[in-house]
């Protein structure tokens, strides 16, 4: 007796009853899942199992048979299921493969055995309701890309800044902290200016405003980055009035006197310190405050000269930075006349590209024989269009009589022109100008037939004419083409209904004749 085998990791516990289109019978079912048996096996004891179960069932070891102790039939040994005494059962199996079978999803209409259900549709229906790995929702098979794409709280994203993986809730919080995340100034108005970079530019931004450097001593100026250097020129006497007290305040500090005052009243003295007014017998310290006075003054008049010279060297720095500033500017406008001047220039060569891919799509389909046949592909599409009245009419490529001879083309309007608009196909023929004209022989009065081709080969729709001489369409062009001339009721639009030999694939052929007898 055949041994099952246990190597298989991938079976399946039984197939739902519910799949089957007809009434189940016992001899099919699982005495241990009670589904459809997939891929049965039968114990000695007659029962019969799905693999998977079977090996659940004595993977620890040999068990009794709860089927024989139901039905009452238990008898050792013949009712212990072991492994080593259980054989697959290929009749039923192969009895059970040829049952027929829906699919149970919902929206899925698939029909066949349970055969092909196992090998093809099961596990494979776009319909079918499974987990998502990330967020555990249950979803329809079809929508999982786009569920992992866009919907599911916990994919994975890229932030298109930094690039840095966030998981889909964390990266609006990311954002707040993102160091490449694009900021704009609401002084300036430049975008796109990364937060690693924001200080930097705002310490440079010329419409950023911020104090005076002169603020510590009283300056209350709150002035524009690029505006700070006229300020500080046009006020320079007015920042070292409001240095004045601070250095007499350090003077005092650095130069106290060395003999103590009098206990008179205090007095200014003109704006440059106090003192106290002398009072009688203290002409030693009266006399001493003159040359006092009078050190201060030199005192102050040096620090006036190192300020005027710090001036100076910042007004030569200034100076400098604007004279490159200018050059700059200079260099600026030279590159940005230089990239007008190649856009320009790709310009042109992508117009000469399109004209030279044109011409090589005519040359491609072009022939010189008086005889060409047009494909025309999506024609139910290029109808709809001619219908709504937004292409009524196309043009075929241009075809030659000979290499030097006519330049024709023809017309064809989907939806009928004239006579025949909303019932017919019409279809013309057009004479164009080439570059051969002034040899040929003018009016052109050459034989034209225009066909349907029949894709079975079997009876195509036919139509020809000679030109009238005397109607302008067959005179020597002088535009790039003469008005059409043709036929309005080519072929009725009815014969492409349904499934019409002139209509496969959404494409028909159309093919023009011209008789080149006399030339």
């Amino acid at each position: 007796m055949a041994r099952i085998s246990l190597d298989s990791q991938n079976s399946l516990p039984g197939i739902p009853l519910s799949v089957l289109s007809v009434p189940m019978e016992n001899k099919y079912k699982c005495q241990q899942c009670l589904q459809v048996l997939r891929k049965p096996v039968q114990a000695q004891c007659g029962h019969r199992f799905c693999v998977h179960c079977f090996k659940l069932l004595t993977s620890a070891g040999p068990k009794p048979c709860e089927a024989c102790r139901q039905e009452e039939i238990y008898e050792e040994p013949m009712s212990i299921l072991n492994s080593n005494e259980a054989f697959p059962d290929n009749a039923a199996g192969r009895e059970i493969a040829s049952l027929p079978a829906r699919c149970l999803n919902q929206g899925c209409s698939w029909t066949g055995s349970i055969k092909e259900y196992e090998a093809q549709h099961e596990g494979r229906c776009e319909n079918e309701r499974v987990q998502c790995e990330a967020c555990q929702a249950s979803i329809v098979l079809k929508d999982k890309d786009r569920h992992n794409e866009r919907e599911c709280e916990a994919r994975t994203l890229n932030c298109k800044y930094c690039k840095v993986a966030f998981n889909f809730k964390d990266i609006k919080a990311h954002d707040e902290i993102c160091l490449k995340f694009p900021l704009q100034c609401k002084d300036c108005g430049k975008k796109k200016i990364p937060r690693e970079k924001f200080s930097d530019h705002i310490k440079s931004c010329v419409k950023s405003k911020s104090a005076c450097p002169f603020s510590e001593v009283g300056c209350k100026t709150v002035i524009e980055n690029g505006k700070l250097s006229d300020h500080e020129h046009n006020s320079t006497m007015e920042h070292l009035r409001l240095l004045l007290p601070m250095v007499l305040t350090m003077t005092h500090l650095t130069h106290p006197r060395s003999e103590a005052l009098g206990s008179g009243e205090l007095q200014e003295d003109s704006g440059l310190g106090l003192y106290r007014a002398p009072e009688e017998g203290d002409g030693a310290a009266a006399a001493a405050q003159p040359i006092d006075l009078e050190k201060k003054v030199i005192a102050l008049e040096n620090i006036v000269c190192v300020l005027n010279r710090e001036v100076e060297r910042s007004s030569l720095t200034l100076e400098a930075f604007a004279h490159q500033h200018r050059l700059d500017q200079e260099k600026i406008e030279n590159l940005s006349n230089r990239v007008r001047q190649l856009e320009r220039t790709v310009t042109m060569r992508d117009l000469q590209l399109s004209e030279t891919e044109q011409l090589v799509r005519e040359l491609q389909n072009c022939t010189y024989d008086g005889i060409f046949v047009w494909k025309i592909t999506d024609f139910s599409r290029r109808r709809q269009e001619a219908v709504a009245g937004r292409t009524p009419a196309m043009f075929s490529p241009a075809f030659y009589s000979s290499k030097y001879g006519y330049k024709m083309c023809l017309r064809l309007y989907l939806n009928g022109d004239g006579t025949g608009r909303g019932t017919h196909l019409s279809l013309f023929f057009v004479v164009m100008k080439g570059k051969c004209d002034a040899l040929l022989k003018w009016p052109f009065s050459q034989k034209v037939t225009l066909m349907l081709l029949d894709q079975n080969n079997r009876e195509h729709i036919i139509d020809a004419f000679r030109p009238d001489i005397s109607s302008t369409s067959f005179q020597r062009p002088i535009s790039e083409m003469n008005i059409a001339s043709g036929c309005p009721l080519f072929c009725p639009l009815a014969k492409l209904a349904g499934k019409s030999p002139y209509l496969r694939d959404d494409t028909i052929f159309i093919k023009a004749i011209v008789d080149l007898t006399g030339l």
